[in-house]
């Protein structure tokens, strides 16, 4: 049975997208699960107000693509997201506009204008029992999530899984990275949003993908790749082998093998499609690690203590490239742990408060936040 499906496409014209879809699909049994009078939610990336070419969000072309399929089986469409910043009508609109998502409405769709939020309790949880969501989710009979393939500074890979942080309204963000500093606790809350939501289905545009310093102010390439499946998991697996990275560098692919999700071998999940025809080996990667237990090296407090040397050694930060910073304060106002302060019109980070959440990199509007590897984790890495 076919648990993850690949297919071409080349461009973002409005028939390769309509056959993507469609071929992508086929697998699954199409839509064929899609009932007249379903209303179904599409929870798109649409992490900022970035035009399509950015390669930061979902593709507008796709979007409107799978609305048209939807709608012409009954089904009525919103599509939505909650992007880093209020969570209103006016910063949404926006959003919309420079994304290019009026093309969903031109297709059939709406666009969510639903900006209550809701809170959970999910005892099945294995991190987050209780978290804030975005209530329009709950208006839909079968939640879509079609995320974009990027790079990502604190979780390495922005895909299937990590798509469903946008259920966290935007401002409430940097309270979820500040209440899971370590990265496997904020991966397990990320997997407990897919497992609280169940999307029925995942899809992933990687027809321009974003590599380097993802998931906003990364570089565009092209890999000309639609993927789906039902399991975020293996997708991500799928996705990870695409650009050549470690699955077990994500933290997201990390727990769900920590938690019996997944077996952490790519090659144990069944593919529909030539997954070789579409890998980049040169794509440009942010790597945290391998999630070695350093502790383990040396017995008793020896072992304590280089533990703490290496990972210390090891991490990646934030760094800060000064020519391209124009000290506009919009990091100090998203971080979590309030580590970054504006002086003589640059910012400059605190590493002591620092969580390592890396929300100042995904903000940054010039990209100047990097994501700095020390020099140990670039040599072992080689």
């Amino acid at each position: 049975m076919t648990e993850v499906s690949i297919v071409r496409c080349a461009d973002y014209s409005r028939d390769k997208c309509t056959q993507a879809i469609e071929d992508v699909l086929q697998p699954f049994g199409g839509l064929d699960w899609v009932k007249p009078g379903m209303r179904i939610a599409i929870k798109a990336n649409l992490v900022s107000a970035m035009k399509p070419e950015t390669a930061a969000t979902t593709h507008p072309a796709l979007l409107a693509a799978l609305t048209r399929a939807l709608v012409d089986r009954g089904a009525s469409v919103v599509v939505g997201d909650s992007p880093g910043n209020l969570y209103n009508a006016t910063v949404l609109n926006h959003v919309y506009s420079v994304t290019g998502l009026h093309a969903v409405e031109e297709a059939g769709g709406e666009l969510n204008h639903n900006f209550e939020v809701k809170e959970a309790v999910f005892e099945q949880a294995h991190i987050a029992r209780h978290f804030s969501y975005t209530a329009w989710l709950d208006e839909a009979d079968a939640i879509i999530s079609f995320c974009k393939l990027k790079s990502h500074g604190m979780m390495c890979l922005s895909a299937a899984t990590k798509n469903l942080f946008g259920a966290v309204p935007g401002t409430m963000k940097p309270e979820y990275h500040f209440r899971y500093p370590d990265p496997l606790d904020f991966a397990g809350m990320i997997i407990d949003l897919n497992d609280y939501f169940k999307p029925t289905l995942y899809l992933v545009d990687a027809v321009l993908a974003m590599e380097g310093n993802g998931p906003t102010a990364g570089t565009p390439r092209q890999m000309g790749a639609l993927l789906a499946g039902k399991d975020c998991h293996k997708i991500d697996m799928v996705c990870s082998k695409l650009i050549g990275l470690d699955p077990m560098a994500v933290p997201t692919l990390k727990a769900a093998m920590n938690y019996g999700l997944i077996s952490g071998n790519v090659e144990d999940i069944s593919v529909e499609g030539d997954v070789d025809a579409f890998i980049l080996p040169d794509f440009e990667r942010i790597e945290r690690g391998r999630g070695m237990q350093f502790e383990t090296v040396l017995p008793g407090k020896l072992g304590l203590l280089f533990g703490k040397i290496a990972k210390k050694a090891l991490r990646s930060s934030p760094k800060l490239k000064k020519s391209e910073c124009v000290g506009c304060g919009l990091c100090a106002n998203v971080c979590p742990a309030k580590a970054i302060t504006i002086k003589a019109k640059k910012a400059q980070v605190d590493y002591k408060r620092c969580i390592r959440c890396f929300c100042c990199q995904e903000f940054c509007p010039k990209g100047a936040m990097k994501v700095h590897r020390p020099w140990p984790a670039r040599v072992l890495h080689r």
